[in-house]
């Protein structure tokens, strides 16, 4: 069992097998996530980068690795055929019994897998790593735990981009209802031709009918009052227009 690494030290290595572009680790995130994954295992840190890719956003296990696990576990593998066209392996252990796999180029290629254009550089190594996780999955799951080979990676769709939720849609406006006795006494009260003009408003806000007209009759009223008791400055506000019964 390998001592554990503090997570202090992990983080600054994360860093800096992310910004060594190897591995296909873009993000110290993604470093850091694979170490961990390590570490639990009872490896080091550091072997996540030598055993793993992040591929598609997905993490992979190289086939080697995988291998390697599964005989360092008790497992074994006969090769058989071992062509561009054709590989075989036989797999077994203890555990769970023997098994022999085999895939074709064929195959590959019913199952829609050699568009990728790895398939056509390197057929018999692809063969080899679908071998390879096929068997060990059949007859040892426990040493790959859910992960796949960066062969299988690269044949899977990329990672669905997480759809965003659409904002929630905006407030309906809130109508402001105008208290027409309220405003006929703020109308009183005003002192100045300014402090009618601040009211001008709330005035356009009343609905058209009897309410509005009363308060237009009082605004006139009381713009009237106003100008007799003071000699109105220049430049007045214009108040009260009589224009279709608008304030």
């Amino acid at each position: 069992m390998t001592a554990l690494v503090p997570v202090d030290q992990i983080e600054r290595m994360a860093v800096s097998v992310a910004r060594s572009g190897l591995f296909g680790v873009k993000t110290p995130d993604q470093a850091m996530a694979l170490m961990l994954i390590a570490q639990a295992e009872g490896l080091h840190p550091a072997i996540a980068a030598r055993d793993y890719h992040v591929i598609n956003g997905r993490p992979a296990l190289r086939a080697d690795a995988m291998l390697a696990r599964f005989q360092a576990a008790g497992g074994k593998v006969e090769w058989g055929e071992y062509t561009d066209t054709k590989v075989v392996g036989k797999f077994s252990h203890p555990s769970g019994g023997s098994v022999e796999i085999a895939w074709t180029v064929k195959m590959a290629t019913d199952a829609g897998l050699t568009r990728n254009p790895t398939w056509k550089s390197y057929p018999r190594q692809m063969l080899r790593s679908r071998c390879i996780s096929e068997g060990i999955r059949t007859v040892f799951p426990g040493v790959v735990v859910g992960t796949y080979t960066p062969e299988e990676v690269q044949d899977m769709d990329p990672t669905p981009a997480v759809r965003q939720a659409p904002p929630p849609p905006a407030p309906e406006p809130v109508e402001v209802v105008i208290n027409a006795e309220t405003l006929l006494d703020q109308i009183e009260l005003a002192s100045t031709l300014e402090g009618l003009e601040m009211l001008r408003a709330d005035m356009r806000r009343v609905p058209k009918g009897p309410d509005r007209d009363r308060i237009i009759s009082a605004a006139k009223r009381r713009a009237d009052q106003i100008r007799a008791e003071q000699e109105p400055p220049a430049g007045d506000p214009q108040i009260v227009q009589a224009e279709e019964g608008t304030v």
